[in-house]
């Protein structure tokens, strides 16, 4: 078969990629060695961990939050089984979207491992073993990342644990470890705290979530703390043994000093992902990659002409909507038409309860760069929906540039700001001043107010507060 494009990787980037390809015209190709689309996001990722995080919420609600507001409830217990159940049903139905969308644009799906072997060829090994060679003009590698191992720490994904094992304990641990205080392991050890697991993060560095602006990343912390998670900030772990019982967990002082041990009955290990570029073949063409395998590019292209590569196994944040919408340009610059994302406008968000959002640049790269700057803050307890609504813990913080008057940072801790974060993308993508927004009407009462008082405080007039 000869295509003017063939996908190697079925993720977020690589679908997307595909479909817009298929919308403007061209013969395409996806291959996917998982035997379901939609990558460790879908399969294991954002959607399975949001499933169980929107699920474990309620089941804390019932127990702690509903009295408080009137409702009686008795018996509340834990059926984890059909806890598992709904978010493998959410998966499957996602999956088999992704497949029909695939048809709708006429794209091929193949099944197989795909490795490059030449100029214009890509080779599938599938899972019986048979070979077939696709013949194309363009090739995008989007094979997105794994968990990274850590010494002395062996991943059965059973009692030891990366986030795809984490995402279908059979049983509530009496105590996790979670090692690593990022996205991931802050995510799921939320999950199983709210499930009745004692949860303790090892972190290395001395704040949890490393990249966040420090303020949100301090108060952050302490809404996690009083919700009864567990830290060991400034720590590393040398490493876990099994024992009759369980795990025994040796930590120490990331900058020396006496060990100690951790009792776990599981220990999630989530210290960050590598890119997947393994096996690839990426040396017969030879594409460049560096010492820790992320492929290098320029605007998305590789070294190699005719051979692109998006989202994680290049550089940049690891983040599925980032791979997204370098996977759009790509085929827009295939097809001749325009290709382009803007990097300082990539939103991430933790989907903890509450929520973390931010979008652009931290107080602390503002300073580190010598750009003098304004500040407006806004606490959602001031927040007339947060206070009936009883999600009071958080604020917002919007950051503007004084030269330019350009908003270029904004971030957020609250319910639902993982929405929120959207209204001041789209701001910041049209170089608002933060003015632009405190003088836009939002809906009263609403969380997103909370964003509008913040602008305001940038110049200093704060109403609600």
């Amino acid at each position: 078969m000869s295509y003017d494009l063939v996908i190697i990787g079925g993720g977020p980037g690589g679908y997307n990629c595909a479909i817009r390809a298929g919308q403007l015209g061209l013969k395409t190709a996806i291959i996917e060695s998982r035997g379901k689309l939609g990558g460790t996001c879908l399969n294991v990722g954002c959607i399975p961990s949001k499933a169980l995080l929107h699920a474990s919420e309620y089941f804390e609600a019932a127990a702690k939050t509903f009295p408080s507001m009137g409702i009686k409830v008795s018996g509340v217990s834990l059926d984890l089984p059909q806890m598992l159940k709904q978010k493998e049903d959410a998966v499957e139905g996602l999956t088999k979207g992704v497949e029909f969308l695939m048809r709708k644009h006429k794209v091929d799906y193949v099944k197989g491992f795909g490795r490059i072997t030449g100029a214009g060829r890509v080779e599938v090994k599938g899972a019986d073993g048979a070979t077939q060679t696709l013949e194309t003009k363009n090739i995008v590698i989007a094979t997105g990342s794994e968990p990274m191992g850590l010494p002395g720490v062996t991943i059965d994904e059973e009692s030891v644990v990366t986030s795809t094992g984490a995402l279908s304990l059979q049983r509530v641990p009496g105590k996790m470890i979670v090692i690593g205080a990022g996205v991931i392991g802050l995510e799921l050890g939320s999950v199983w705290r709210r499930l009745g697991a004692e949860v303790t993060v090892v972190e290395f560095l001395d704040k949890i979530t490393p990249t966040m602006d420090n303020e949100i990343s301090t108060a952050f912390l302490k809404i996690l703390k009083k919700q009864g998670m567990k830290f060991e900030l400034g720590h590393k772990v040398t490493g876990a043994e099994k024992t009759g019982g369980g795990l025994l967990v040796s930590i120490e002082p990331a900058q020396g000093g006496a060990a100690r041990t951790l009792e776990a009955d599981v220990v999630l290990v989530a210290i960050g992902r590598k890119p997947f570029t393994d096996g690839l073949g990426l040396e017969t063409v030879g594409v460049a990659a560096d010492k820790r395998g992320f492929i290098e590019t320029d605007h998305f292209k590789t070294n190699v002409a005719g051979i692109y590569a998006i989202g994680d196994c290049t550089h940049g944040p690891m983040l599925a909507h980032k791979a997204e919408e370098e996977g759009i340009a790509v085929a827009q610059i295939i097809a001749g038409l325009w290709g382009h994302v803007n990097a300082d406008i990539i939103p991430s968000v933790i989907y903890t309860d509450p929520e973390v959002a931010s979008v652009g640049k931290t107080e602390e790269e503002l300073k580190s760069a010598g750009v003098e700057y304004k500040v407006g803050k806004f606490p959602m307890m001031a927040n007339s929906r947060a206070r009936t609504n009883h999600e009071t813990d958080g604020m917002v913080k919007v950051l503007e540039d004084v030269a330019s008057k350009r908003v270029v940072g904004v971030h957020m801790i609250g319910a639902g700001v993982g929405e929120m974060i959207g209204e001041v993308c789209v701001a910041m993508e049209f170089g608002a001043a933060a003015e632009d927004i405190a003088r836009t009407c939002h809906a009263h009462p609403t969380m997103s107010e909370a964003v509008r008082e913040a602008a305001k405080g940038v110049d200093g007039w704060v109403m609600q507060a």
